[in-house]
């Protein structure tokens, strides 16, 4: 039997699981200024798995470096979240919320 495909989708359910925190923090933390980070991260993991010869491990960095670049989209949407009130604001930044719906 082969298990890849079941590893695969294990593996990027947890990775997808992952960021969801990771884009919350981040955007609590430092905000939309952060998104370089994902940027760089993503396309670097991108890079990677071209050059990577097992396909289990080379599909697992590309998710990973997908959802990197996916999570700089999610950074902005997490901005307009806290800006309606869904998620908590940091108070010591309170004043790159001043377009807040």
């Amino acid at each position: 039997m082969y298990f890849e495909g079941i590893i695969i989708a294990i593996a990027t359910f947890l990775i997808i699981g992952l960021f969801h925190p990771i884009v919350i923090k981040s955007e609590y933390y430092w905000g939309t200024k952060c998104w370089p980070i994902f940027a760089v991260l993503g396309v670097a993991l991108l890079a990677a798995s071209l050059f990577i010869s097992d396909v289990l491990l080379a599909s697992i960095i590309g998710v990973f470096g997908c959802s990197s670049l996916w999570s700089i989209l999610e950074i902005f949407e997490q901005k307009k979240r806290v800006q309606k009130g869904w998620f908590p604001m940091n108070p010591k930044r309170k004043d790159e919320y001043k377009d807040a719906l």
